[in-house]
């Protein structure tokens, strides 16, 4: 049986990388949501990858909410054009409310905060304190080295090899957004 998603969190970068395929893949990721009828919760910027989103999200039709917090806020860092725009006192509470709003996560490519995000809900699921479906958006294969690190872990017996695959991992938006909706979750204890 498939999950209701009404909104999906998403982790991605402030910047925009090195290649254009990131933000194509950005742009492709918010038009899929948006014409979807899911709506966006995300860090609340028009910097990087965060914007294109949000614009292509915004231009599909789709409600996108962004939650960011004081300090970018005052900088001016924020989308003047969502449909909601929370302001939170610090990176913890923004994150809080972003998993509070979220039936779903996805991560894109970005920096150490956008890994540390989806490696916190990938943790709670593990831990049965959510049961939301988390995935990566693999555009250009960004997530490949991170995905062996994780086969290490397994290999190492750090990881259950169930929890290995406790994630989503495609390149295609459409395919991504499908598979978190059939995402069944993963029982198996942590402890090996």
């Amino acid at each position: 049986m498939a999950r209701e998603i009404g909104t999906i969190a998403i982790f991605c970068g402030s910047n925009v990388g090195g290649q254009g395929a990131y933000a194509e893949g950005a742009k492709a990721l918010g038009r899929a949501l948006g014409t979807r009828g899911i709506s966006v919760v995300y860090g609340g910027t028009h910097k990087g990858l965060m914007g294109h989103l949000a614009d292509a999200a915004l231009a599909a039709g789709g409600r996108v909410h962004g939650v960011i917090t004081e300090r970018l806020h005052a900088r001016g860092h924020a989308h003047a054009e969502l449909t909601t725009l929370e302001v939170m006192p610090t990176l913890r509470a923004r994150k809080e409310r972003m998993a509070a709003l979220a039936d779903a996560f996805i991560a894109l490519p970005g920096g150490i905060g956008t890994l540390e995000e989806f490696l916190e809900v990938w943790t709670m699921n593990q831990l049965s304190e959510i049961d939301k479906p988390a995935g990566l958006l693999d555009t250009r294969g960004f997530f490949q080295a991170f995905l062996g690190f994780i086969d290490h872990m397994v290999d190492e017996r750090f990881l259950p090899p169930a929890h290995r695959h406790s994630i989503v991992v495609d390149a295609d938006p459409s395919a991504l957004i499908e598979g978190l909706r059939r995402f069944e979750r993963v029982d198996v204890p942590k402890w090996l």
